[in-house]
């Protein structure tokens, strides 16, 4: 098959398409021929060794978690799945033609889910809707706040805090706040702006997904015995407010949760928003781009 294969860190040049063996699918396990995978934050960050400190790689590595496809085989002990059905999940090893996943986080793709478009979902639906459920444990009549509001992530944490019937606050730039209206939450605040920000209330919980300086601003916005969680890892001052329980939150496969996500996106009632789709091979070319930042998904078709 062919692959985008990275022999060593360094920039979105190191990443190389080509043929590696075909994997195969073991005990429990689906290979899937992909239709698509899609570009997160973490791919480039491990790509340039951001990360190698405590997710080294071992090369030659091939990168992605997003995957939408048929399955092309199933490995012994699988009967929920065969040939030909069309599947999504989140995986590992999926810039590639073919990637072998657990048939326990393979989710089926809903009718009226576009099967290249269910690869923009698997880990930013995943990790924002965790952030609210097992990270803020927010709960119904609570207050949120939620950082990055109008990224993958924090567009599903949005949509999770609302279904838990909190009170919801969308943090975003100055210069985003007309479209953080199309979030339809309770309030947004320019998180760049330093009078909005003295205005702002104590909150029951901050789910972050920006780190840096922004969180260390936000965890001084919750309240005593209030929750920030964050999928970045705790704020450089969070010894400073040992009242505040900060929650690192790592995304899980749930291949369930997975597919009420995508039945959500199906129905309207969560939008992931894709910028560009292009060939697998180009993937140097789509993680320079995503890198910049402000930007949707993009995806890699395979």
């Amino acid at each position: 098959m062919k692959a985008v294969v990275l022999h060593e860190y360094g920039g979105p040049a190191k990443l190389k398409y080509e043929d590696v063996p075909d994997p195969v699918a073991g005990q429990g396990e689906v290979l899937v021929r992909l239709a698509a995978t899609s570009i997160n934050p973490v791919d480039y960050k491990l790509r340039s060794g951001a990360y190698k400190a405590f997710m080294p790689l071992t090369f030659p590595a091939i990168l992605g978690h997003d995957v939408s496809g048929l399955v092309r085989a199933v490995g012994p002990g699988v009967t929920e799945f065969a040939p030909g059905d069309k599947v999504m999940a989140l995986a590992s090893s999926t810039y590639a033609e073919l990637a072998v996943v657990k048939a326990a986080e393979l989710a089926y793709v809903p009718d009226g889910l576009d099967l290249v478009e269910a690869a923009a979902l698997p880990l930013v639906t995943l990790t924002g809707t965790q952030l609210i459920t097992r990270g803020t444990g927010i709960k119904a009549g609570q207050t949120v706040l939620i950082s990055g509001a109008l990224g993958g992530v924090g567009r599903s944490a949005v949509h999770a805090a609302k279904q838990a019937g909190a009170t919801v606050i969308a943090g975003v730039r100055k210069r985003q706040l007309k479209e953080a209206e199309s979030l339809a939450v309770d309030q947004v605040v320019a998180l760049d702006d330093t009078a909005a920000m003295e205005k702002l209330g104590f909150l029951d919980a901050v789910a972050d997904t920006v780190g840096g300086q922004t969180a260390e601003a936000l965890l001084s916005k919750v309240r005593q015995g209030g929750v920030f969680a964050s999928v970045l890892g705790p704020p450089a001052n969070a010894k400073l407010n040992p009242t505040v329980r900060v929650v690192p939150v790592q995304v899980a496969g749930d291949a369930s949760m997975l597919r009420a996500l995508a039945e959500e996106v199906a129905a309207k009632r969560l939008a992931i928003p894709i910028d560009r789709m292009i060939p697998l091979a180009d993937a140097g070319e789509g993680q320079a781009a995503a890198e910049k930042g402000g930007i949707g998904k993009v995806l890699l078709l395979a």
